[in-house]
């Protein structure tokens, strides 16, 4: 009979983070990168801008290896983010790696991980104290 596994300690953040989007469009834009996509959320932006979705992927997505990511304008913006009201323009059907900013791996790893977030990120670490339970879900939707 194996061990009983050891009860894991509770995460730095077990008190909760603290968030509040402010629009500011920073987590849209700026350094390159991906913004993961799946044929669901493919065919959610694409019903959302009136479009077929093999019109929208030729014009919004890029192939990078098997998966898919939306595109970017030069200087790293997404494609889909507003350049003059720095606001998303499928912000109803925004994909899950967009809906569960900032409670990504990336940024909860370790607590200087998540002050660089506070750095980059004016909503991180003020406005509403979101609980464990929440950042645990959000962390589970996606893994960045």
């Amino acid at each position: 009979m194996p061990a009983p596994e050891a009860p894991q300690p509770d995460p730095w953040y077990a008190d909760g983070l603290k968030f509040k989007c402010t629009a500011c469009g920073k987590c849209c834009g700026g350094a390159p990168g991906y913004v993961w996509l799946n044929k669901q959320e493919i065919a959610a932006i694409a019903a959302e801008r009136e479009m077929s979705v093999p019109a929208f992927e030729a014009r919004y997505v890029r192939s990078v290896g098997i998966r898919k990511s939306l595109g970017e304008k030069s200087g790293g913006d997404c494609v889909l983010l507003d350049s003059k009201t720095r606001k998303c323009t499928v912000y109803q059907s925004r994909p899950r790696q967009c809906r569960t900013w900032p409670f990504w791996d990336s940024n909860v790893s370790s607590p200087e991980a998540w002050e660089q977030t506070c750095e980059e990120c004016p909503g991180a670490g003020v406005g509403k104290l979101y609980q464990l339970e929440h950042i645990e879900a959000q962390r589970a939707v996606i893994r960045i």
